[in-house]
């Protein structure tokens, strides 16, 4: 089974709300980029549960005849015991391992430095 590389806590841990506004300026950006990459990571690990639990999966057997063996509860429970995406995703925040980028906000940055150009060359006409 594949380990993540640190530990990240299972339960939630009480967190300095200014810590969350570093990358962005504002705290509902902060949010919203975490709950992006907290669909992010479920949909992975979804995809990763569903493909380990396919291997088990038999042709023309019914719910209620499948067999359940042991390796199959060994996988639920270590996914279970995961943690919840949205505790990664903020570990990763806090560890600077996410890139983050508002196009809106490059877009409204580049139209102010090419009325600033314009506005140079208009003045030096």
């Amino acid at each position: 089974m594949e380990e993540t590389k640190k530990r990240t806590p299972n339960t939630t841990v009480t967190r300095n709300t200014a810590d969350f506004s570093q990358m962005t300026d504002n705290i509902y950006e902060t949010v919203a980029m975490l709950t992006k990459r907290a669909n992010q990571i479920a949909v992975e690990e979804k995809k990763e549960l569903h493909k380990r639990i396919e291997e088990f999966a038999t042709g023309g057997e019914n719910v209620d005849d499948m067999f359940e063996n042991r390796e199959q509860i060994d996988i639920v429970r270590h996914y279970e015991q995961m943690p919840k995406p949205v505790l990664e995703a903020t570990e990763e925040y806090l560890d600077h391992e996410l890139y983050y980028r508002n196009p809106a906000k490059e877009d409204l940055a580049q139209q102010k430095m090419e009325d600033l150009e314009n506005k140079v060359i208009a003045e030096q006409q």
